[in-house]
């Protein structure tokens, strides 16, 4: 598999650091609707389960998770909440995607265009990006959360229990590890993991470039930024890019 992005890791820790920006709760709510239209039984729907565990990371209101579970499974009204993939050419060549999840397609659109405007992006055909992507369950684990009891979970143990986990691939991060497989194995690998006694950070499916491309630090700090701004926009799920 390709290397690490490095828009993956900094979207973790922007995310880390804007746990309470105003439209946190707003995003993460349109996530779990639309993980319901499948199903409220959290037992039986992953994705669901999820989407909760992000909220509950979030400290989002039990009775806001609620909410938005009924309005995806449809027992609460309002306007239908739609998924789109943008898909865009960012400055230098860049490929980048970007998930929406909205209640109105139009201003979703608007604001998409306007940030690629000002910022170096264009919108592409469909299907002129996305190839350059592949859909991934991604696991997240910190360094520090990498010990067992019996204090024997170094990190070659660690390693060894991540291959047995089932997943595809990983990679060794400055505060952990990042760990890859096929998104229907997503629940198993993470199932595998905690019961190998490794807490799980994150876990989340992803569009994982497959292969990133290095630009010079000026030419990224270009990519970066319209990455986060497009990140910002209330309707905006998830960004991805292939920024090495």
């Amino acid at each position: 598999m390709s290397g690490h992005s490095k828009w993956s890791s900094i979207k973790h820790q922007k995310g880390v650091a804007d746990q309470r920006r105003s439209n946190l709760f707003t995003k993460i709510a349109n996530t779990i609707s639309v993980a319901a239209r499948s199903g409220g039984d959290r037992a039986m729907n992953f994705q669901l389960r999820l989407a909760i565990d992000k909220a509950k990371a979030a400290n989002m209101p039990k009775d806001r998770i609620e909410r938005a579970i009924k309005r995806g499974t449809g027992e609460l009204g309002g306007a239908q909440i739609e998924e789109n993939l943008y898909e865009v050419y960012g400055p230098s060549g860049t490929a980048i995607l970007v998930e929406v999840i909205t209640d109105n397609k139009n201003r979703a659109s608007a604001e998409i265009k306007a940030a690629l405007n000002r910022f170096g992006g264009k919108l592409s055909g469909s299907g002129a990006v996305a190839y350059l992507f592949a859909r991934k369950g991604e696991i997240r684990i910190k360094n520090q959360e990498l010990r067992i009891k019996n204090n024997e979970n170094t990190e070659e143990k660690t390693e060894e229990e991540i291959i047995n986990s089932g997943a595809e691939d990983y990679h060794k991060i400055d505060d952990g590890f990042l760990i890859y497989c096929v998104p229907a194995e997503l629940s198993n690998v993470k199932n595998n993991l905690q019961n190998a006694n490794l807490k799980i950070e994150s876990a989340e499916l992803v569009w994982h470039p497959k292969t990133t491309i290095d630009l010079s630090d000026d030419e990224s700090q270009k990519v970066l930024k319209l990455l986060e701004v497009l990140d910002g926009l209330d309707d905006v799920s998830s960004v991805s890019s292939n920024l090495g």
